[in-house]
């Protein structure tokens, strides 16, 4: 059997007990370490789980995926995922291959970010499609994530974004060269998260656009979701490009229309209430 375990989003603890269970009697455990990272490191889950765990990633699970399924029909194999097995990044190719393999599958699911995000209020029903804010570089800055935005808020839906991780990544130089040395890891800020999207209402404002989303735009950055130390706040989107909220991993939302409760809720978490109240009282229902 393969099993593909959720590990919810903060430490060892957020494991389900069924999962657990599939774990500690498991030949094999795999711990997926480049979509996501949990609060503790690879030790504390080994020491709470009582068994090995062998890092997989990018890697390992799109060019060595035979090696994890290997024998799977003989013994179990669990596949451990931070979050939900199908949350922010789907699995469906190694469940595909195992079922080619003819070895049989379960999913034991968990919390993700992708349903996390109500802890600040936005209700989870009033979000649009779910966007990925990747790292600009010199040459290359892409925007049809703000397209993307745009359109959820012209619907008056919020859109939650997900922020770049790079993990074992090479520079070009290296990838060109054939030499396996890669880059410290990098995890994007809402800081710098917002201050992408800033750029990209200059620009379109430099073509003679109005953007849907301006700097007075409300949003939420959330960071370490589920961890003891879970830290929200919400105010403009210019804000979120100065506001402290420390290690990753890190989360923004852009909101839509919003429902009074809604409101309520953001104003908990606001960096400013006066700003804040001045702005979002224009997109309420």
């Amino acid at each position: 059997m393969l099993y593909l375990v959720g590990l919810g989003l903060g430490d060892a603890k957020d494991i389900t007990v069924k999962g657990l269970e599939a774990v500690r009697r498991c030949r094999r455990v795999y711990l997926e370490a480049y979509t996501s990272v949990l609060t503790v490191g690879k030790e504390a889950l080994e020491e709470f789980y009582g068994r090995e765990l062998i890092l997989a990633d990018r890697e390992t699970v799109e060019q060595e995926a035979d090696s994890i399924l290997k024998e799977a029909d003989v013994f179990d194999v669990a596949f451990l995922v931070v979050g939900d097995p199908f949350g922010a990044t789907t699995h469906s190719d190694l469940v595909l291959r195992a079922v080619k393999l003819g070895i049989p599958y379960t999913v034991i699911h968990n919390a993700s970010i992708m349903n996390a995000v109500g802890c600040c209020g936005l209700q989870l029903y009033n979000f649009g499609e779910t966007v990925s804010v990747v790292f600009w570089t010199d040459t290359w800055k892409p925007e049809s994530f703000f397209d993307k935005i745009e359109k959820n808020r012209q619907n008056g839906m919020h859109t939650l974004c997900l922020l770049d991780i790079k993990v074992k990544e090479q520079s070009l130089e290296n990838l060109m060269k054939g030499r396996k040395i890669y880059e410290p890891p990098r995890y994007m800020s809402v800081n710098q998260a917002a201050e992408q999207l800033l750029a990209i209402i200059q620009n379109r404002r430099l073509q003679g656009e109005e953007p849907e989303i301006t700097e007075n735009t409300v949003c939420v950055g959330l960071a370490r979701v589920g961890a003891p130390d879970q830290k929200i706040a919400s105010g403009t989107l210019h804000q979120m490009s100065t506001v402290e909220l420390g290690s990753p991993l890190h989360s923004l939302i852009v909101t839509g229309t919003m429902h009074p409760l809604e409101l309520e809720m953001l104003k908990l978490f606001s960096v400013d209430s006066s700003s804040f109240e001045n702005n979002a009282f224009q997109r309420t229902t």
